[in-house]
Formats: C-alpha cells, sequence, structure tokens
C-alpha cells in the first residue's frame, strides 16, 4: 500500500496495542502471502503508537548467488544506515544481534521482515536469534513477517528454540469486499458495481494489486494493462513470487498446480497425475502449496 492509504485491519491493529500496552518484552509473528500488507501493518503500528524507535530489517530476495554472509551483511547494512554511522562488518549474526541491543530503547519497534530469507542459509542464524531474545528484558516489540510460511511454522512456530515464546500470531487476510472497495475509492476510482466486481474478481483483496490500478482510465483499460499487455505487472507476477516462495524446486510445485487447472483434486489423484510415488514429500508439498494460498484440495480422505 502507499503511505497514504491505509484501510481495514482493525482487529489486527488492535491486538498489537494490546500487546504493546503489556510494556513488557514480546514477539509477534505476522504470516501471509506476498504482496498481503504485512510490513505495512507493522509500520502503521509504529506509527499510531508512538514508537520510540522503529527498526526495520529486511532479508534479500532468495538467489542461489546470495549466500548467508550476504543476507547477514544487508542486516548490518540497515542497521549502519538507521543509525547514520559508516558501513560495519560482523562475522558472526550474535555479533550483529549484540550491537543491535546496544541502541535499542524501552518502547522501540523491531521489525525483521521476510525473515525466512534473512535466515534460511544459516543453520546457526535461529539459535543465535533465540540466545538474542531471551537476554531482552526491556519493553520492546519484535516482529517476524515473511511470506514462506511453512519455514517459519518449522523454524519458529513449532521451533523448540521459540517454544512459549511467541506472544501473537497474526495470519494476514485479503482485505474485505467493502474495504478492497473503500480502497479503490480513495484512490479515486469512480466504478459502477459491475465494473468494481471485475476488478476485484481479477485480483481479490490483495492490497498491493488494488494499488495498481489507474483511476484514469477505465475498468477494462486497466484489466487490459496489467493482465494483457506483454509488460503488465500481473503477466509475470506468477513467476517471481513463485520463485521467491520456492526457489529451487519449482518445477514439481508447477506440475502439482498444473494437475489442478481444471479443479480440485484429492492427494491421489494428484500423486498419480504428477507420477509421484513420494507420499509423504507430496503431501508436505502440498501443505507448502496450501499454506502460500496457491492450492486446495477438495478431500484428505484418499491421502
Amino acid at each position: 500500500m502507499s503511505n497514504s492509504i491505509f484501510i481495514g485491519r482493525k482487529p489486527e491493529i488492535a491486538r498489537l496495542k494490546a500487546l504493546y500496552n503489556k510494556k513488557t518484552p514480546a514477539l509477534c509473528v505476522v504470516k501471509g502471502r506476498r504482496r498481503i500488507g504485512k510490513s505495512r501493518l507493522i509500520t502503521e503500528f509504529a506509527k499510531i503508537s508512538n514508537a520510540q524507535k522503529f527498526w526495520s530489517f529486511a532479508g534479500l530476495a532468495p538467489e542461489d548467488s546470495v549466500s548467508a554472509g550476504q543476507q547477514r551483511d544487508n542486516f548490518v547494512r540497515q542497521l549502519a544506515l538507521m543509525l547514520k554511522i559508516p558501513p560495519m562488518t560482523f562475522l558472526d549474526w550474535s555479533d550483529a544481534f549484540e550491537h543491535l541491543s546496544r541502541h535499542i530503547k524501552p518502547g522501540d519497534i523491531i521489525l525483521f521482515d521476510e525473515i525466512s530469507w534473512m535466515g534460511s542459509k544459516a543453520p546457526s542464524f535461529i539459535p543465535k536469534l533465540k540466545a538474542w531474545w531471551d537476554k531482552q528484558t526491556m519493553h520492546v516489540l519484535l516482529v517476524f513477517c515473511g511470506s514462506v510460511s511453512t519455514w517459519i511454522e518449522e523454524n519458529i512456530l513449532k521451533s523448540t528454540a521459540f517454544f512459549g515464546r511467541v506472544n501473537l500470531t497474526i495470519s494476514l487476510e485479503p482485505l474485505s469486499t467493502p474495504e478492497s472497495a473503500e480502497f479503490l475509492r480513495t484512490l479515486g476510482m469512480k466504478l459502477s458495481h459491475y465494473d468494481m466486481y471485475k476488478l476485484l474478481s481479477i485480483v481479490g483483496g490483495v492490497p498491493w494489486y488494488l494499488e495498481q490500478f489507474n483511476p484514469g482510465v477505465t475498468a477494462d483499460e486497466n484489466i487490459k494493462q496489467l493482465a494483457f499487455e506483454k509488460s503488465g505487472l500481473l503477466v509475470t507476477e506468477f513467476d517471481r513470487i513463485f520463485h521467491d516462495l520456492f526457489n529451487g524446486k519449482g518445477a514439481t510445485y508447477k506440475k502439482i498446480l498444473d494437475s489442478l487447472k481444471d479443479g480440485a483434486g484429492t492427494l491421489s489423484e494428484i500423486r498419480q497425475s504428477i507420477e509421484s510415488a513420494h507420499r509423504g514429500t507430496l503431501s508436505g508439498m502440498m501443505d507448502h502449496l496450501i499454506v502460500a494460498g496457491k492450492a486446495y484440495i477438495k478431500s484428505q480422505t484418499h491421502i
């Protein structure tokens, strides 16, 4: 969402406010698909809560060439920029976290955005992050955001490292139809109910997609520009997001989705369609797709 538009999210804001007002160290996890507004939610909350300082760190987009060391260096570079000091170098995540501790103050909010990108290539990232968090005693709110919800489930929510330490989990959903309509009106779009329906049937309630519509052209022209022209944003969006979520295993995931192009299927039907004999592997991959909001199955009775 742009800096001028923030619609909805009242229940999530209320839950964050209740947690923050306890004035104790608190850890929150925000999950949700790409473009849904996870980091924007926390940014807006930091504004309305009058946080002492808002620290925002984001992982580098996943590429084979991006190493664990480069993720750490990117974190430190962002820290230096926020502190307005020359670039620093740390050879260990623990040192980077400890340096952050020297500067945080009571009431601060700290965001680790796309944390799965930040820590997926460093086996020691989670234990070192846990060790650092366990030492915090002042009133700070630490927020982990991530689009790869399965990584968060396995490494944060179900991990023994953070067991009992997560105070709040938010699964961010698309905006409702009334909220989406309000969003488009706030953009300056004057649409009939039918044209509003056409646009929302294309992008749903995903805030970043809604923001891409141009109020200066018709609904049909918006759809043409975004979804059918060669350079249209939505033309390449699937490959871009799919790469970020399932880098390294995209071919098999795409086979699964191709088997579902005509509608939902059971795991047995999907397995037969993609000629997979690995029961546990397929079940796990389906879980990943479901969590990512990219597939569903019509029955669990034939697993």
